[in-house]
């Protein structure tokens, strides 16, 4: 039976007669019994469940008490209040009160019905009914609108919940909450009232709401969340800043549910303001023996240019990290700005101070269930008893984050147990890091391609990372497994062993297949933030087999196997805005390798590569990169083909892989024998097609220029001509969910005849 009905909605009727009729009992009474009369007996009737001693504590009235009309009423009162009754009535009869109730049922069972997107487990998280609890109305209204506020939080504001009640014997019931969770609410329509200066879909795109659209059906971000609509009053606040609108802000925005409840309309009524650029830029120190002038290289705001809050906040942070290694450990530093309405600039002044006196009295963890604290201390750049520093806080946050292992990180300080300590406090919340992943894909220099990963990059809450990958293609066959611990011997040293075992077939190129079986130990560290240098050491068995009959005979010579056994380093200068996908910056990478600790291959081998990228607007950014390297062999060895370098297909479009250099046409497979001195050089234009940003597609435009050749000796029937070949094309890059794509056009321009060229190239991966 639906609830609301039975004894439960006659309470406060109940409750009046109840009053009346001891109001009407209790005049009678005193006529007969006098103004001093006492309670005989209080009688329990309809108690079931509950002992009639624990009815009697509850009332306010008790045996020897006068009979008061007042205390009856509080009484009726108190047992109500209990929750366990759905009726209560009291009469008197002659000095005895009558106490009679009717106990709501005890709940035998809550289930759910129509839950599909909400797991059981995860309602009954929210919900305080529980089996063996009193049933009330009030609490099962209470519960329904929790459960409704779950599926508004999804974004299912037409979501409805109908509690129902089977009855059972000896006063039970079975509760079961219907729910009907109805279709996703979206965003029918994002508009913006005031904007002048920036379109609406500029304006969306700054956002994190957006509108309902066919290809958005892999994320949430077009399902109304009001939280995130209030975000986005600061996402608008921060990119109006960004360019210089410092009188800008957000009037009101607002959601109306359509009548169907499917769709929202959301609107953002804002006020641009004037535009200002930044006007006289000042430093001045309250240090003792700090000279400000010394700071002004590390400011990313200079006059004339229009004021951006981003460039201020990132200044900050730059002279309080350049304060701190000058040993001034307390530092407070405040930008004055003084606005010019007239002139529309701003000036600034950071103001360096001495701040308070403050320690890190500890560091309280919470939120880590699995992952050792030791893990999260060695992330931190504050320990106990050090000068407390908002910048190495902020730091540890984001070294936390970077570790990957937590979809929460919050780091704050609380005041200590004296006014000059404070308590940093780290709140995390773990998330799985172990990963089953299954691969696809497919590329022009690789082929068909699978692959089956299994990793942990949190194995037993230590942070080691432990993986495991198996890939089968056309033209590769792979199984390796490596092993990493990022703090060796307690130190900031990453070190790893890695195993292998590698097939690759180069039959196309230059008819014959080659095997790789070994080991390598690595280690890893940071000489700086900017700085990085790897050490690693391989010890491998090549065999170089399946050669053709009608191969080269430089290569038939060199089938069979080989044992390598080589060291080497490399070190990078980095100082990129990402490393994945950059946008600006620059970086620049040497390595070294040296082939001949035992062994039966000898040489050493050099490599460099650089490059830098300059932002031009919104997703506009011009890159441009290159590469060169060189292989020398050692004791007059000749340089196996497996070792030497191969130019074409990814680092030089336009050109099949292994398609530039030294090629042995004396044969009909013109075999490609690679080459011991290689360069390649990039220039690419990324820009936007003018479709959503959700789809994640950009243009590209390139120019690649490079070379190949055998750097030693002359081959009696190869090429080595050693000249530039040039291509050129355009091309698209898509992040897609499944993985990144990207199809380059490209023309070689200048090319050997006995080049092998390739009009499209494209690659393609997934992982799932």
């Amino acid at each position: 039976m639906p609830v609301g009905g039975g004894a439960g909605g006659l309470k406060p009727l109940a409750a009046l007669f109840a009053l009346i009729g001891l109001l009407v009992s209790s005049s009678a009474g005193a006529q007969l019994l006098g103004s001093g009369d006492k309670v005989s007996d209080i009688r329990v009737e309809g108690a079931q469940r509950i002992e009639p001693e624990t009815i009697r504590s509850y009332m306010s009235v008790h045996v020897g008490d006068p009979m008061d009309p007042v205390e009856l009423d509080k009484s009726l009162k108190s047992l109500f209040a209990t929750g366990l009754f759905a009726d209560v009535t009291l009469r008197q009869e002659g000095s005895a009160v009558v106490v009679r109730v009717v106990e709501n049922p005890i709940i035998n069972r809550v289930a759910f019905e129509g839950n599909r997107r909400i797991e059981d487990k995860d309602l009954n998280n929210e919900i305080q009914l529980r089996p063996r609890v009193v049933y009330t109305r009030a609490r099962v209204q209470r519960d329904a609108q929790r459960i409704i506020d779950i599926y508004r939080r999804s974004g299912r504001f037409a979501a409805t919940v109908e509690p129902k009640i089977i009855q059972l014997p000896q006063n039970r019931v079975d509760l079961i909450f219907e729910i009907d969770e109805g279709p996703l609410t979206g965003i029918r329509r994002i508009t913006f009232v005031g904007n002048k200066q920036y379109s609406d879909s500029r304006l969306r795109e700054a956002i994190q709401t957006k509108e309902s659209a066919w290809y958005r059906f892999l994320s949430n971000a077009d399902v109304y969340d009001p939280d995130r609509l209030t975000f986005d009053r600061e996402l608008l606040r921060r990119f109006y800043l960004k360019y210089g609108y410092a009188d800008f802000r957000v009037v009101s925005a607002v959601a109306e549910l359509a009548p169907s409840k499917s769709d929202f309309f959301v609107t953002f009524t804002i006020e641009e303001g004037e535009r200002y650029k930044f006007g006289k830029v000042d430093l001045v120190s309250g240090l003792r023996n700090l000279d400000p002038n010394q700071l002004r290289q590390f400011l990313t705001v200079k006059e004339g240019e229009w004021y951006d809050a981003d460039a201020v906040e990132s200044s900050i942070n730059a002279l309080t990290d350049q304060v701190g290694t000058r040993g001034y450990a307390f530092v407070d530093i405040r930008p004055r700005v003084r606005r010019d309405r007239e002139k529309l600039t701003i000036d600034v002044t950071f103001d360096i101070q001495e701040g308070p006196r403050v320690f890190v009295e500890r560091i309280d963890i919470d939120g880590n269930v699995r992952t050792e604290d030791r893990v999260i201390r060695r992330e931190m750049k504050l320990v106990e008893g050090d000068a407390f520093n908002s910048a190495r806080m902020r730091q540890s946050r984001r070294n936390l984050q970077n570790l990957g292992f937590f979809d929460k990180v919050e780091v704050t300080n609380v005041p200590g147990s004296a006014s000059d300590r404070t308590v940093v406090k780290v709140e995390v919340r773990e998330k799985s890091t172990g990963e089953v992943s299954f691969g696809a894909g497919i590329s022009t220099t690789a082929g068909l391609l699978g692959d089956i990963g299994i990793r942990e990059r949190n194995l037993l809450g230590r942070g080691q990372d432990l993986r495991a990958n198996l890939r089968i293609g056309t033209k590769l066959k792979a199984i390796d497994t490596s092993f990493t611990e990022p703090y060796f011997l307690g130190r900031p040293l990453a070190a790893g062993i890695d195993a292998f075992n590698t097939d690759r077939n180069f039959q196309r190129e230059s008819s014959f297949d080659r095997t790789e079986l070994g080991f390598a130990l690595r280690a890893g560290y940071n000489i700086s933030s900017e700085w990085r240098q790897n050490w690693k050491y391989t010890l491998r068995h090549d065999q170089l087999r399946n050669v053709a009959d009608d191969a080269s005979q430089f290569i038939k010579q060199q089938r069979g196997g080989s044992v390598t056994s080589l060291i080497g380093q490399s070190i990078i200068y980095d100082l990129r805005d990402n490393r994945q996908d950059p946008t600006e910056g620059w970086f620049a990478r040497v390595g070294n390798d040296l082939a001949g600790l035992g062994g039966s291959v000898h040489y050493v081998r050099s490599k460099l590569d650089a490059g830098v990228y300059f932002p031009f607007g919104k997703d506009y950014v011009l890159s441009v990169s290159g590469e060169t390297g060189y292989i020398y062999p050692l004791k007059n060895d000749e340089i196996r083909v497996g070792d030497r370098f191969f130019v074409g297909g990814d680092n030089l479009r336009g050109f099949e892989s292994a398609g530039v250099g030294p090629r042995d046409v004396s044969v009909a497979s013109e075999d490609a024998l690679g080459g011991n001195l290689y360069y390649v050089t990039t220039t690419e234009f990324s820009y936007p097609l003018g479709l959503p940003s959700e789809f994640a597609i950009l243009g590209k435009a390139f120019i690649d220029v490079g070379t190949l050749r055998k750097a030693d000796t002359e081959l009696a029937s190869g090429t080595d001509t050693g000249s530039l070949r040039v291509s050129a094309g355009v091309g698209l890059a898509w992040k897609s969910p499944f993985g990144p794509i990207r199809i380059d056009l490209a023309k070689a321009l200048r090319k050997e005849e006995f080049d092998k060229t390739e009009l499209i190239h494209f690659s393609f991966g997934t992982r799932f």
